[in-house]
């Protein structure tokens, strides 16, 4: 058994170094236990010529085609979109494209406006002076004045819109519907150390030189200097308690492949949708037979993963190219609810540039546009560096039935039970696809595409993990209360994306973490009787 500490934090990614470096200042022994390492920036796919190869291989997005010794197993057979995570100091920021929107006013009150799901106990404003911290300490480049949402102030300039931010951005301006520059976490200038951005256009491939902010370069070099404790290649098994119900600590097994237990006054679950429903189920025990912190049984249940609908058309003249950051700007023209639509909700456009060579040619061979053989050099010149397009990130609403289980025959490494995904498309989404395809069209026809190809729902797109351990104020029918404490366990807290009660139709990283300062926030300010 190793010393005691006041705070345990059980994951190092987006939220896990927000609230350990804002707990940082409370003085408390802070303790986070990652079972992945630190990613050295010089062996990421990035810095070498091929990258694009590494996707599919050591850096691919789904840990069950990485296979890398800090992965642990998904069975996702049972679902059409496939789950994508990372496990390493910085989490998926490492490797995600770094488009930063927060959620919106009205996503917090889905059932009231809409009839749908269920109200956030949380509004928009509560969350506001979190989310501008967060800018601040990530590094986020944005223009003002984005009619889509409240004011909020800019950190740097945007990133650069480039010629497909112009042409697309002009085809929006023709149909007379919203567009605006992509807030991201990328620094456009120097900042914090940080060296700007250079327009490799490989950010999901994870950024060499520290432009991109991921936590491991933002959040993690400020809290270690505040005497936060690291420690890596550590995989948590399961949370412990006593008799009374309260948390003392975790089981967890070492470098060395060894089994420990850490004590802690206050465990903090960071390990995302998948990994904390994961932990819980496997912390069942006499006293919470249906896992820890379960009584209401929504533990892994309520799954949703913001199904992705994708439309690209190739043009005479070129583009970008891959160069630049992936995604320039934005549109939020279909994102409320219409009673005119034949679905509640809505989606988000995210425009995009050019695919690199290997996935031009790749795509361009699948979507019948490059042939085998005579023309296929000519054909491969006509779409490499003349593409563009959009994804549109369809709102998914909750549903029990979609959920995460623990599979009674996969394991990983170390012999703890894997997570089972269980998740269908609901007839809404079904249709928020078909409408975000039909309107992704008529904007590229508007820009002058040829050649334009469409998918839906993109399969291997499970990177928003959300849901499965949601807050409320109601213990039958949550997790966790409105401030991320468990309703069953007093000194349990979880500030990722579980705790989600709707999914809104963007990114979540912003939102999960400045939830995560927020839960921070809630412990420094109520540590006098925190388990009351």
């Amino acid at each position: 058994m190793t010393e005691p500490v006041d705070v345990l934090i059980i994951g190092a990614g987006a939220s896990g170094a927000a609230v350990a470096w804002s707990l940082a200042d409370t003085r408390m022994r802070v303790l986070c236990l990652e079972q992945g390492d630190w990613v050295n920036p010089s062996t990421l796919p990035s810095a070498g010529m091929d990258w694009e190869a590494r996707t599919l291989g050591d850096a691919a997005i789904s840990p069950n085609r990485r296979k890398l010794a800090a992965d642990y197993p998904v069975n996702d057979d049972d679902s059409p979109i496939k789950i994508a995570n990372f496990n390493g100091v910085g989490g998926g920021t490492v490797f995600y494209a770094a488009h930063f929107p927060r959620l919106h006013p009205s996503d917090f009150r889905v059932r009231s406006l809409d009839g749908v799901a269920d109200d956030w106990p949380i509004d928009y404003a509560t969350l506001a002076p979190f989310y501008d911290m967060n800018d601040r300490m990530m590094g986020v480049s944005s223009l003002a004045g984005d009619p889509a949402y409240p004011p909020k102030p800019s950190v740097m300039p945007p990133i650069p819109m480039g010629r497909t931010g112009e042409r697309l951005g002009a085809a929006m301006n023709s149909l007379g519907w919203h567009w605006w520059p992509s807030d991201a976490a990328i620094a456009t200038e120097t900042y914090e150390g940080r060296a700007p951005c250079i327009n490799l256009g490989q950010c999901g491939s994870g950024c060499a030189q520290g432009a991109k902010g991921s936590t491991d370069v933002t959040y993690w070099p400020e809290a270690i200097r505040a005497r936060v404790e690291l420690r890596t290649r550590c995989r948590v098994s399961r949370i412990e308690t006593d008799a009374s119900g309260m948390a003392t600590g975790a089981h967890y097994i070492d470098a060395e492949g060894k089994e420990q237990f850490q004590p802690a006054e206050i465990v903090i679950l960071a390990s995302n949708g998948i990994g904390t429903p994961r932990l819980l189920l496997n912390s069942a025990s006499a006293r919470f037979p249906d896992g820890l912190a379960n009584s209401s049984g929504l533990v892994g249940k309520n799954l949703m993963l913001h199904p992705y609908a994708q439309v690209r058309g190739h043009f005479d003249e070129p583009l970008d190219g891959y160069r630049g950051p992936p995604i320039c700007t934005w549109s939020m023209e279909f994102y409320e609810t219409d009673p005119a639509r034949d679905f509640v909700r809505g989606y988000c456009f995210q425009f995009s540039r050019g695919l690199g060579p290997a996935r031009a040619a790749i795509n361009g061979m699948a979507d019948g546009l490059i042939p085998w053989g005579e023309g296929h050099h000519a054909a491969f010149r006509r779409l490499f560096e003349h593409s563009a397009g959009m994804v549109s990130v369809c709102e998914d609403l909750p549903e029990e039935t979609n959920r995460v289980t623990l599979d009674p025959v996969l394991t990983d490494s170390d012999g703890i039970p894997a997570a089972r995904i269980t998740y269908r498309l609901s007839e809404n989404s079904r249709r928020m696809l078909d409408h975000s395809v039909a309107r992704g069209i008529e904007i590229l026809k508007a820009a002058g595409a040829r050649d334009i190809t469409s998918k839906a729902p993109l399969p291997y797109a499970g990177w928003h993990l959300l849901g499965t351990a949601r807050m409320g104020t109601d213990p039958e029918t949550s997790v966790v209360n409105p401030w991320g404490r468990s309703h069953d366990v007093k000194n349990l807290f979880i500030v990722d994306g579980s705790v989600f009660v709707t999914s809104g139709g963007v990114n979540p990283t912003s939102t999960i973490q400045a939830f995560a300062l927020y839960v921070a926030d809630q412990i420094k300010t109520r540590i006098y009787d925190l388990f009351e």
